[in-house]
This record gives C-alpha cells, sequence and structure tokens, in this order.
C-alpha cells in the first residue's frame, strides 16, 4: 500500500499526478486526509481523501509515503503528531518515503537526510539538513525520492512507480501516458 498525505493548501500536481501514475501501474493508492476527509489544495481544488491520518495503520503492507508539497500545505504535513510518527516508523523500517517541493524540509528537519542527495524547491535547501542538496528534478538516495517541484510531478511518479514496482513497469506506463513524446 502507497499513502498519500494531503493537508489544506497542498499543491494539487504534487499529489495527484503521483496517484494517477501509480493507479495506472497497478499500485495500491490510498489518499489520506491529514487536515480532514476533504482536504483544498494550493489553487482550491477540493479532494475527498479516501481516509484521515487518524484511521491509518502502518503495518507490513505499507509501500512507501508520499508528502506533496505547496505552501501551506508542508507546514500543515508538518505539525501533524501522527504524520511525524508514520514518518518515523517508514524510516526505521527502511519503506519508501517519497517527497517534493517543499515537503523534503520535513525530512530534513527530522534528520533524515543526513548524508543523503536530496533536492527541494529553490528556497528550502537550508532546510535539507545534512543533505548534498542536487538540482536535478528527482533525486533518489536510499530509500527516500525527493523532487524540486510542480514540474518534475510526473517524473516523481515514474520514479516511485519504478521504486515499487520495476522499471519496465513504470516505462510501460509512461508509454501508454505518451509522456515525454
Amino acid at each position: 500500500m502507497i499513502y498519500v498525505f494531503l493537508a489544506d493548501g497542498f499543491e494539487e500536481l504534487e499529489a495527484l499526478a503521483p496517484v494517477d501514475i501509480l493507479r495506472r501501474g497497478n499500485r495500491d493508492v490510498v489518499t489520506v486526509g491529514v487536515t480532514g476527509k476533504t482536504v483544498t489544495g494550493s489553487h482550491n481544488v477540493p479532494v475527498v481523501c479516501d481516509m484521515t491520518v487518524d484511521e491509518i495503520k502502518i503495518d507490513g503492507s505499507v509501500q512507501a509515503i508520499i508528502l506533496p508539497g505547496g505552501m501551506p500545505g508542508t507546514l500543515n504535513l508538518e505539525k501533524s503528531g501522527i504524520l511525524q510518527k508514520i514518518i518515523e516508523e517508514c524510516s526505521k523500517t527502511g519503506r519508501l518515503i517519497c517527497a517534493i517541493c517543499a515537503a523534503p524540509s520535513i525530512l530534513g528537519h527530522k534528520g533524515l537526510l543526513n548524508g543523503k542527495e536530496a533536492t527541494c524547491y529553490t528556497g528550502f535547501e537550508k532546510d535539507l539538513e545534512g543533505a548534498t542538496v542536487k538540482s536535478q528534478p528527482v533525486v533518489r538516495d536510499g530509500n527516500i525520492i525527493t523532487a524540486f517541484g510542480a514540474g518534475a510531478a510526473f517524473q516523481f511518479g515514474f520514479e516511485i512507480l519504478s521504486a515499487v514496482s520495476d522499471k519496465e513497469t513504470a516505462e510501460k506506463t509512461r508509454k501508454a501516458m505518451r509522456f515525454g513524446e
């Protein structure tokens, strides 16, 4: 199971492009509302989530978690105590942790980027504490995938799909969507 956490003010493209790509790749994806069942994005698009954060149970079925950016979405994600515990559990058990735009700052503040390569939205580099900051759109280092913003949302989704399935599935999905042609 892949959980995508949404909080009011999230960047719609950064959340929904990976959800769409992963579901096209036949992955089980659940949207999780951190600020309620219906969450409104930074461009006023309301999304009804599959569940709320207080309903989630992190167990052996979790493959990955995804943290979209956006403001104040990233700040709303970071102040969720339940989500903080979920991130810690995923880190401790080596689960895939994915963050895009401003959201890699959450991982930096937790010390999860120490000694890793990562990327983020311009201006948040100082928050990637301990990381070697890269300027490329998507960076994967071990169990952490980061991306630099909405313009990389599709690449981010394909990289996650590749990590939770295989490169062949990701490439087949990319071709079916005619992405990059």
